[in-house]
Formats: structure tokens, sequence, C-alpha cells
């Protein structure tokens, strides 16, 4: 059920860039939770921001890449939202309820969303939408946000007709959506992906829909205008029917591409944008300086063991040495301190019943923690053991990774506390290579050792642990461990203790055992002018729902 649609490159381093009966309800009325601005601030109405890409689309079942998905988060609103520090919150639905076997949804709508030509938003709306992108004739990469939904993967594999999807509209605010399994992190699903769609607009514009700001209509926070379908220069408006109008501050958000770091810092400096992204050393410069902030992404790098191919893999104790043998922090500082270390494979921004599951997890988890922590002592006992096991008295790979600069950096970093850690007693030759090629290999299992990075679609720890489930297709080293798949299972359920216990469980065992040797988690370096307040990051793109500019 999985889906990692984003396998990372360095380059983003370098540019710094749950009942129908007796279930508990949630329900809201009320806009965000966020901190609000105090009573009698003066706002600016507009801000500059920038992106590093060309937008692709603003359909929602079209759209892959960061660009566009930071415009739809903006324009259109789902069931749910996310707000700050991954919560939940409420945003076309005021209430939902879980049946107890957990493979039935209610949710309730607000009677006073609309769409921004004035229609109202009602389920069908939603049923529409989630038809049109199941549907193999739309081509949607996105389909595998809706696995779990009934006769979802069937439809879009063409086994099933679409009318089969398991949603169906009662009356104009219910929506009922069945399933095929348990999927207890729904309503963060559908607080990233799973928007309507307003049939009436989709039909009049046809193969169009999208293709510019005008060829679309919103129901979030904020319309999009400007973008011509190639223009480097756009605008998000505020959307004077979005059912909460009255808390969003800014009229608009400004945007234009800008593809380089040094040229984004000087128009920052020159007062024509409100934020811009620091390359590795304009980072280190302004660290610490009025408006330097650090964006954590949602993303793990890690080292990845070939458990099936390769036999000196299948040692623990071999995958724990090398593990313990890299020096994270000093890592981190020939990439950018602004990346954070990872000490589990799930990612800084994962949340688990509104707390920070990578804080839970190191919490409860001190008898592992030290396979992720620099100790060459340490380190070396478990080469030596390794050793012993495998009856060999060297061990020999190839490093694997991408060919830009900041992964060179990192391959060449780990060669050589490797060397350092082990001595005559390793060789570690390195391959950089175009990240195309890197990418193919690696998902071909062509590799001995390899290091990427993953970005999941949802800041839930399943979309992590999943990953590593035998069978997995980015399970790339092939890794198995029954108690580990056991655990993973047993975590889609909605009594919320067993699926916080089952997916610790399934951290515990990814850290002890080293299928996988978390490195960094990314983050991205940026100037934000210290008048903006409230803009709500969930590592992958801003939300200005809350956002506003106080005048200086």
């Amino acid at each position: 059920m999985s889906n990692f649609k984003k396998i990372i490159s360095g380059t983003m381093i370098a540019a710094s860039a749950l009942l129908l009966g007796a279930c508990t309800k949630s329900s809201s009325n009320s806009s965000s939770s966020n901190s609000k601005a105090p009573v009698g601030t003066s706002y600016e109405k507009s801000i500059n921001w920038m992106t590093t890409s060309e937008l692709e689309s603003l359909d929602p079942a079209k759209a892959d890449d960061t660009a566009s998905e930071e415009q739809i988060a903006n324009t259109y609103e789902g069931l749910y939202r996310l707000g700050k520090n991954s919560k939940v919150e409420p945003g076309v639905a005021v209430s939902s309820s879980v049946s107890k076997d957990g493979l039935t949804w209610t949710f309730n709508l607000r009677k006073n969303a609309k769409w921004s030509n004035g229609d109202p938003v009602t389920a069908d709306d939603f049923v529409y939408a989630w038809r049109r992108q199941v549907d193999p004739k739309t081509a949607s990469s996105q389909v595998n946000n809706y696995q779990g939904i009934k006769n979802a993967i069937k439809i879009s594999e063409g086994k099933k007709k679409v009318k089969t999807l398991g949603v169906k509209a009662e009356g104009k605010y219910k929506l009922v959506v069945q399933f095929e399994t348990p999927v207890p992190y729904f309503k963060v699903v559908t607080a990233i992906s799973l928007k309507p769609l307003d049939s009436k607009a989709v039909n009049k514009y046809g193969k169009k829909y999208g293709t510019k700001s005008e060829y679309a209509v919103y129901n979030g926070p904020f319309t999009s205008a400007g973008w011509t379908g190639s223009s480097l220069t756009w605008k998000l408006a505020k959307n004077k029917y979005y059912w909460d109008a009255k808390n969003v501050k800014l009229d608009s958000v400004n945007y234009s591409v800008q593809k380089t770091p040094s040229t984004d810092y000087n128009l920052y400096q020159t007062g024509k944008l409100d934020a811009a992204i620091l390359d590795t050393q304009a980072a280190k410069s302004m660290k610490g300086k009025k408006g330097y902030t650090v964006l954590t992404l949602g993303n793990t790098t890690y080292l990845s063991y070939n458990y099936k191919k390769e036999k000196m893999f299948r040692n623990a104790n071999l995958r724990r040495a090398l593990s313990m043998a890299i020096n994270r922090k000093q890592l981190l500082t020939t990439i950018g301190d602004y990346n954070t270390q990872a000490t589990t494979f799930s990612a800084t921004n994962v949340v688990l019943d509104d707390e920070n599951f990578a804080d839970y997890v190191e919490k409860h988890d001190t008898d592992n923690n030290k396979y992720v922590e620099y100790d060459k002592t340490e380190a070396q006992k478990y080469f030596k053991k390794a050793l012993k096991e495998l009856k060999t008295k060297k061990i020999s790979f190839t490093l694997m990774a991408d060919d830009d600069d900041s992964y060179k950096k990192q391959t060449e970093f780990i060669q050589s506390a490797l060397t350092e850690a082990f001595g005559d007693q390793i060789s570690v030759s390195v391959s950089n290579l175009p990240k195309t090629t890197r990418v193919a290999r690696q998902l071909a299992g062509k590799y001995q050792v390899v290091l990427g990075g993953l970005t999941s679609d949802f800041p839930d720890p399943y979309h992590f642990l999943s990953y590593m489930t035998s069978g997995q297709a980015y399970n790339f080293g092939k890794w198995t461990n029954k108690s580990y798949d056991k655990a993973v299972k047993a975590s889609l359920t909605m009594n919320k203790q067993k699926r916080k216990a089952a997916l610790l469980k399934a951290e515990q065992i990814i850290i002890n055992q080293q299928p996988v040797s978390p490195l960094y988690h990314m983050g991205q370096a940026w100037m934000i002018r210290p008048n903006i307040k409230n803009l709500v990051f969930n590592g992958e793109y801003p939300d200005f729902k809350h956002t506003y500019a106080v005048k200086n």
C-alpha cells in the first residue's frame, strides 16, 4: 500500500532545496488551531515567493512535480488538511465516523464550501474526481494514493469498471468510502491528496483543464492566476468563495521561478523576493542571521545493502559495523548542517496521534540507538564478528550513488570513514553515475551498496516502514524479516495503542537489523523575511492559508 514516488538525488541538497455506531467521532466547524495574528495587527497584502522549477499542471490528477503540487495544495482542499507539525485539521469535512472493522468511513461535509465559480462543493465532486483519477484513461500517476479503497487498483488496471470504486454520495453533503483493508491513516491521505473536482468545469475545459490558471476552478484558500501554461511567473490570489476566507490574511502570493540560488538570494537582498533558497556556501555564511530558516523535508537518505544478491550483506553484524563507522555529524558538515542526522528510518515530519514519531521512537528505543551513532571501537568489534561469521579476512564492495557534487562528496566521505575504521580489511570502490542510471540499476537490484533517499507522500510512519516489507518494489535490497512484516501488517488497525506499538516495533527492528542505514534527513536553508509569520511547512511545500505578513 506504500507509494514512494520521489527518489531523491543530491542535487536537491545542493539547491537546499477514525464508526458507524460505536467508534469515536471527530468534529470541528472552526478554522485552524494554528496561532493567529494579534488583534490590531497591520498586514501586508502580498508577498513575493519563489520556486525552483516550472509548473506542469494545475489538475490534481496530472500533477507529479513538487512545484505543481505546491500550487494545488494551496488552491484545492480535500476532506482534511495538514496544519502545523502535520496535525490533521478540518477541510471540506466537518466530521467523520468509522465502522468497527475500519472498512467504512463516512464524512459529513460543510455546507458553506464553494468553488471559485460559486458552485457548491458537494459529495458528488469527490466521487467524480476520485473516479476520474483511478480511470486508466486519465493515466494519473497518483493512483497509488487510492490503494485500500475498494476496487481502486483493479480499476486503474482495467480489471473493474470505474463505477465500482468504493465511494458514493449519500445526498449532497455525505460521502461514504468503502475499503478492502483498514487504512487508519486515511485522514492524512485526504489532507495531502484525493482532492475534489467540479465536474462542470472539467467538462467545460476538457483536455485543457489545468493547463492554464484560467482553465480550472478551485476550492482552496487561494486560486491560481496568471499562469499561461509556460510562464515563469504567476500568483496565488485569495479565493473570496473559500469557506474560511475571513481567516486568510494574504491577498496574493506572487511566484517566480528561480533556478539559481545566487540569483534568488540577490533578489531577496534587493527586496524583490521575500524568501530565497540558499546554496551550501550561502547557508554557512547566513546561519544565525535574522531570517535564516531551515525547512526539513520529509526525506530519509540512507545506505541500502543488496541483501538478496550479496551473501555478505545478509550478515547483520557487518551492516551494523558499517553504520557505526560513519560519523554522521561530520558528514553533515560537508554537505550542509541544515540537514538533520537520522536516528530513525522514518522522516522527521512523520506524526502519529499528533506526536512526532521520530522523537517517540528515540525515547523508546535506547537499546538500538547505538547502531546509528558513530562509535569506531564498537564498529570494529562488530566488523570482527562479521568477518568471523562470514569466514573471510576482507570485505570488498562498490558504493554506488549519483554523480552530482553533493553525492561525490558523500561517497568520498563514506569511503574514507570505512577505510579509517577497518583499514586493509575493507576495500570500498565508488561508482558515481547519472541519476537516471543509478535509479535504473537500483530498481533492478544491480548494485552492492547504494547511497540514495526516498520521500514519502504522507507524513505517517506506515508510509516509510511499509517500504521495507517483503516484496515491496522499493525494498531494493530484497531484505526480508517475518517479525518486521508482521509488525507493519499489524499497524493497519483502528486501535490506536496497538497501532502505535506495532509501528514502534517495526522501527526498532529496522534500526537493530540495519537492512538500510539511515544517515540524514534532508533540509533546505532559506532566508525568509522575519515579518512573515505562521508559514506551515510539512516536509514538502509551504501552505499559506494561515500565513500573514506584518507591516514593518
